[in-house]
C-alpha cells in the first residue's frame, strides 16, 4: 500500500481514534485507489482519473452506496493530503456518487416484537445464556442501543438499575444516557444473578460468554438470528432492527422526534426524521385498513 495512504489510516487510528470496523473500510475504499493509480502514486491522481475509477466502480456493479462510501474515503485521504501541502487541490472534491435508492429501516411491528421477546423474557427458561440473551435483546430494543454501545458495557459501568437508565459512549465519544424498561430490568437482574458463574473477578464486561470474555458483535447477531429463528418470528432480526424498532415504537406512541433524536444518539435531527416515514406507514396502514373509500376500485 502507498506511504502516505497508510500514515492517513495509522492517523485515522491514532488520533482520531477511528473504530477497526471503520479503519478496515478506509482500507478496502482506498485499495481500489491504489488500484486504479497503477504505477502513479495515489497524490499524482486528477479529477478526470478519479471520474473515471468511479464509472469502472459503476460498471462492476457496485452497489451505488459501496461506491458513495468509497468517494467518501477518496475525499477524505485528499483532504488530509491538502492540510499537509502535498497537492494543491482536492480533485474528488466536485465529484458525485451515484444517487442512492431511498430505503426505510426495517422495524418489527409492535406484535412481533412481543413474540421475539415475550415468552424468554419472562422466565420460561432458567438456561443462563437464554438468560443473558433474553437480557441483551431486551434491552437493544428497551433502549435502542447500537450493537457496539451494547458489547462495549461494562457492570457496573453505566448501568443504574435503581434509576431504571443506562449511559452510554456512541459515535464521536458522545456519551449519552438512556431509559431502560421495566421489563428489560427485570431482565438484566436475572442474567446479574447468573454473570458470576461466567465472568471471572477481574472481568468487567456486562455480557460475557462461556468462557468469560466479552462477546463479540458477531456473537451477539448470531445468537439474535438464532433466537429470532426460535421464536418464529417469520423474518430475519438483526440487532440494528431492534434500535429501528425502538425508535420507530417510541415515535408513534409519542410523537416526540427531538426524545427520539436524544435517545438514539444522533448528531442532527436529519438523521432522525426518517423515523416519521415509518410512522406514516403505520398511520397509512390504519387508514387503508378503516377508511372506507380509501382503497381504489
Amino acid at each position: 500500500m502507498d506511504g502516505s495512504v497508510g500514515q492517513f489510516l495509522a492517523e485515522l487510528a491514532l488520533q482520531r481514534r477511528a473504530s477497526p470496523h471503520t479503519i478496515a473500510a478506509y482500507r478496502r475504499d482506498l485499495a481500489r485507489l491504489t488500484a486504479l493509480a497503477g504505477e502513479l502514486a495515489p497524490a499524482a491522481l486528477q479529477t478526470p482519473q478519479l471520474r473515471r475509477g468511479l464509472m469502472q466502480l459503476h460498471a462492476r456493479e457496485l452497489a451505488p452506496r459501496s461506491i458513495a462510501r468509497t468517494l467518501s474515503a477518496w475525499r477524505s485521504y485528499y483532504a488530509w493530503l491538502a492540510r499537509r501541502g502535498a497537492i494543491a487541490l482536492n480533485p474528488a472534491a466536485g465529484l458525485r456518487a451515484p444517487k442512492r435508492p431511498h430505503s426505510l429501516p426495517k422495524a418489527l411491528g409492535i406484535d412481533q416484537a412481543a413474540a421475539l421477546l415475550d415468552r424468554p423474557a419472562a422466565g420460561e427458561t432458567r438456561d443462563p445464556l437464554q438468560l443473558r440473551d433474553a437480557a441483551m435483546f431486551e434491552l437493544l430494543y428497551s433502549s435502542g442501543l447500537r450493537l457496539s454501545e451494547l458489547v462495549s458495557l461494562d457492570w457496573p459501568g453505566g448501568l443504574d438499575l435503581g434509576a431504571g437508565e443506562v449511559t452510554v459512549t456512541g459515535k464521536r465519544e458522545k456519551t449519552r444516557k438512556v431509559p431502560v424498561g421495566d421489563q428489560a430490568l427485570a431482565a438484566l437482574r436475572a442474567w446479574l444473578a447468573l454473570r458470576p458463574q461466567f465472568a471471572p473477578d477481574d472481568q468487567p464486561a456486562l455480557f460475557t460468554g462461556r468462557h468469560g470474555t466479552r462477546l463479540t458483535p458477531r456473537q451477539v447477531q448470531s445468537r439474535l438470528a438464532q433466537w429470532a429463528q426460535r421464536q418464529g418470528v417469520g423474518v430475519h432480526v438483526h440487532p440494528h432492527m431492534l434500535r429501528h424498532s425502538f425508535a420507530s415504537h417510541v415515535l408513534q406512541s409519542s410523537g416526540d422526534l427531538r426524545a427520539v433524536q436524544e435517545m438514539l444518539g444522533h448528531a442532527s435531527i436529519a438523521a432522525t426524521q426518517i423515523y416519521t416515514h415509518l410512522d406514516f406507514q403505520h398511520l397509512a396502514k390504519i387508514y387503508d385498513a378503516a377508511h372506507p373509500r380509501a382503497k381504489k376500485t
